[in-house]
């Protein structure tokens, strides 16, 4: 566990974000490591259900991954003002309400996955691939959850490395089972969702064990697990609405893939790997954004507005350089990166083209989401909710619809909607910040004289 309330706000923020950036890198080789064993292995019709699989997942657990942000907001918020009693009992809250969300989503992914790919026109011979990769994935989903949300309550309370070790061993199994169950036994796509359920399945295990012998807050005890409905009440204040922006999102990438899907196998193929190499260039504002986050939680739940301006400051500093440094790397090496994942011409092009669009932006996008970083930090979660649906509904998806139709653009105007979504979020975000009616949403309440209400 770790104190952000004192100290230098850059070095503890760079410090917590270390380790939760390098969780990121280790988290994106799980999905990484599927898109080159399959497209080396398999071939691009399953690279392609992989890669559609991926949004298609988003959309059915995130609303839960709102809610479960939610929880880790209260956790560090309360840790903040150091009230560990009912940091336990919002630990427990969580886990009881993770299982039973788990078992819920497992039924409803699996029963929805065939209706969803036809909904998005995915091409019919890929379907049987993609729904088989689908339902074995949310066969464990009780694993993946259990899992990410023990990772989540660690981070609320300052612990950035020890969800990195677990994470660095779960991904270490999943490329090792990767390996065996592809080229050498050729279970085909079917393998490399094995890999992934039963890598999270014996982490979650062994992280359960260790924690419990170890760790003096997060015990994991069917007895002792108790459900605190105020706490809970609480979370679900702050998490719904960021669950709805999370839908919002998923249902938003699923969308953009229908438009894909007009343009065939191969728009798809390219969208699906370069959506891949995006992810990695998006890690560091993401972390830094998740790691401030946890700063402004603890030091609004301390009563020290004041550290999370000049928390803002140090992090937008950090991303900016870690973001400019990427786009570099990214606009030079796009084709080599393309080729990581598959020896197809037209698709390498046509994800070519994707990258340079995009990482000539990222720097919008790392800004607009340290911004949104402050508000989730301070139980603001409605106003980014609304954004997000304004920059992905109002503006990213009719643009791409639009740009994608005109002859002389057609599937790179998919790749410009994109940056202009995140323009006009960022805008929106700049404008609700500098309002500073975000550091009235706090868990924790004081009254003017610095005392708890």
């Amino acid at each position: 566990m770790k104190d952000l309330t004192t100290g230098n706000e850059g070095k503890l923020i760079l410090k917590f974000a270390i380790p939760m950036l390098l969780g990121n890198v280790f988290q994106q080789l799980y999905n990484v490591v599927d898109s080159i064993v399959v497209g080396k292995f398999v071939g691009k019709d399953a690279l392609a259900a992989v890669g559609t699989s991926g949004p298609v997942i988003f959309l059915l657990i995130s609303f839960m991954i709102g809610i479960t942000m939610g929880f880790t907001i209260v956790i560090s918020q309360y840790f903040g003002a150091k009230e560990m009693d009912k940091v336990k009992k919002a630990i427990n809250t969580m886990y009881i309400f993770l299982f039973f969300i788990s078992l819920l989503m497992s039924v409803a992914g699996i029963l929805l996955s065939g209706a969803i790919f036809k909904l998005i026109n995915l091409d019919p011979s890929i379907i049987p691939q993609a729904q088989l990769f689908l339902n074995i994935f949310f066969a464990g989903l009780v694993f993946l959850f259990g899992y990410n949300g023990t990772s989540a309550i660690l981070r609320g309370l300052g612990d950035s490395k020890t969800p990195l070790y677990f994470l660095m061993g779960s991904v270490a199994m999943n490329i090792g089972l990767d390996l065996i169950f592809v080229p050498v036994l050729h279970w085909g796509i079917a393998g490399v969702a094995w890999a992934t359920v039963i890598s999270e399945a014996l982490v979650f295990i062994v992280q359960i064990l260790y924690l419990n012998k170890f760790h003096k807050v997060v015990k994991f005890s069917l007895k002792d697990l108790k459900f605190d409905y105020p706490i809970f009440v609480k979370s679900i204040r702050i998490g719904l609405p960021t669950g709805f922006q999370q839908t919002f999102v998923a249902v938003g990438m699923v969308a953009l893939y229908w438009v894909v899907n007009r343009f065939g196998i191969d728009a798809n193929a390219a969208y699906s790997v370069a959506g891949r190499i995006d992810n990695f260039a998006a890690m560091p504002a993401m972390s830094f954004a998740i790691a401030l986050s946890t700063f402004v939680g603890q030091n609004m739940g301390a009563n020290k507005p004041e550290r999370v301006k000049t928390g803002l400051r140090a992090t937008f500093f950090m991303t900016s350089m870690v973001t400019l440094t990427i786009s570099a790397i990214i606009l030079f090496f796009a084709r080599g990166l393309m080729r990581l994942f598959t020896d197809d011409a037209v698709v390498i092009e046509l994800g070519r083209g994707y990258l340079v669009v995009i990482g000539i932006f990222y720097i919008l996008f790392s800004t607009m989401f340290v911004l949104n970083g402050v508000l989730r930090g301070a139980g603001d979660t409605v106003i980014p909710m609304f954004i997000s649906l304004f920059s992905l509904w109002i503006v990213r998806i009719p643009v791409a619809i639009w740009l994608s139709n005109i002859p002389s653009i057609g599937v790179h105007g998919i790749w410009w909607s994109i940056p202009i979504g995140w323009f006009s979020g960022l805008v929106v975000y700049y404008f609700y910040y500098r309002s500073g009616r975000w550091k009235k949403k706090g868990v924790v309440k004081y009254d003017s004289e610095g005392k708890k209400i």
